[in-house]
């Protein structure tokens, strides 16, 4: 017996870019059959740096582990194509501007009805309702239109303009939030045997994560003064997260101002938030003839919470990430390279990505004869057709059987 938890469970992909993509990633990771369903040139992150031999491992980052399946949506057929696909299917998800998939016939009160069953899954900007609904939506201007941008400069000291958006949290945490609403209609549907439609809007997710700032803006205007800050050692910074009054205690015994915990500046919460910033000089001064390694290892024997700033590939090379399996090593076509795990682990289950990256409707062919029972000759014709492609028939301009 397999011992991935949605063996089984058969998804069909319609995502593209980052939000959809990386809930199907999670998805496959505990093991579902993970469709992507591509258009004749392929998902827009097939194109995006870094790109090794012709592959893109920003792509296979959020694609590994499944199917591709290359169809002309365009095409006459190609859209009952996807609903035969449809009715022998567990989940469809997808991240297309609403009314997209009601134009094609490919929407869930179609769908739903040939297989009431369905687990259906839209993920947008602002949701399926409402005046915005319409607005196409990517995580930058997201993070706009939620507040996400201007709280955060407004916790910058001297920014006369919103910091440039490089991560895209609003995709990831929007994919995230759609994988756990998947997995609990997967199980109501257990209980009542019928499927459900998913309204995800990375709007709202933006909102939820801004938990003090959402209850601060429904109050009468403040300033929040104790925001985490950079601490500066001799070669660069550290992170120190007092949080709590036993971290605060700690501190001041690791730095060697056991005094702080009896000067009432700085003794009680308020009293530190009064004296925010001559509290995080003291810090920096006590840092500024230290190393960064230094200041962690001080502070870690002392029981504070803290950590100097790592880039990435630092991080990656942490043997606590390796021991905990935090990473996979797969192979896309261009040689290996390491994507996420789940940041979750099961005791008595698989959780991890999938060494197998597809190219462009590789899986045509076993797709439709193992899923609908096509014949080689059936699958040929939908070639003729133009409804199928893959990376050969783009590349020649001509047909490729599976």
């Amino acid at each position: 017996m397999s011992n991935d938890i949605l063996s089984g469970v058969r998804v069909l992909d319609f995502t593209t870019i980052v939000s959809g993509p990386y809930c199907t990633r999670l998805l496959a990771d505990l093991g579902a059959e993970v469709i992507k369903i591509e258009p004749p040139e392929g998902d827009f992150i097939r194109t995006q740096p870094p790109i090794r031999a012709g592959r893109s491992a920003y792509f296979a980052h959020l694609n590994c582990g499944k199917k591709s399946l290359a169809i002309d949506l365009r095409q006459a057929g190609a859209s009952e194509l996807v609903q035969q696909l449809a009715t022998k299917s567990d989940v469809v998800v997808e991240n297309s501007r609403p009314g997209v998939m009601q134009r094609l016939g490919l929407d869930y009160a179609t769908l739903a009805s040939m297989n009431p069953r369905l687990v259906y899954c839209s993920i947008s900007g602002f949701g399926q309702s409402g005046p915005w609904a319409t607005r196409s939506a990517y995580a930058p201007m997201l993070h706009a239109a939620s507040g996400f941008d201007l709280v955060n400069m407004s916790y910058q000291n001297g920014l006369e303009r919103p910091l440039n958006t490089g991560i895209y949290v609003g995709d990831v945490l929007g994919g995230t939030y759609a994988f756990g609403a998947i997995q609990s209609a997967l199980l109501a549907r257990e209980r009542s045997g019928r499927g459900d439609r998913i309204d995800l809007a990375m709007m709202d997710g933006l909102l939820s994560m801004l938990i003090y700032e959402f209850q601060e803006a429904q109050l009468p205007p403040m300033k929040r003064t104790n925001t985490f800050q950079p601490t500066r050692a001799k070669d660069g910074f550290i992170m120190i997260a007092a949080v709590k009054p036993n971290n605060f205690e700690a501190l001041a015994r690791a730095v060697g101002h056991p005094e702080w915990m009896n000067d009432a500046r700085y003794a009680t919460a308020k009293g530190r938030a009064a004296n925010w910033s001559w509290f995080m000089s003291m810090l920096d001064e006590w840092a500024a003839t230290r190393t960064m390694e230094e200041c962690e290892a001080i502070l870690t024997e002392g029981s504070v919470p803290c950590s100097r700033y790592y880039t990435v590939r630092e991080a990656l090379q942490h043997p606590h990430l390796a021991e905990r399996g935090s990473f996979e090593v797969i192979d896309d076509g261009a040689g290996p390279l390491k994507v996420p795990n789940p940041a979750f682990k099961f005791g008595n289950a698989n959780a991890q990505a999938r060494n197998y990256v597809a190219a462009l409707g590789a899986d045509n062919a076993v797709v439709l004869s193992s899923v609908l029972g096509y014949s080689e000759e059936r699958i040929a014709a939908l070639y003729e057709k133009q409804i199928l492609h893959d990376d050969s028939s783009r590349a020649s301009g001509g047909h490729a059987n599976g």
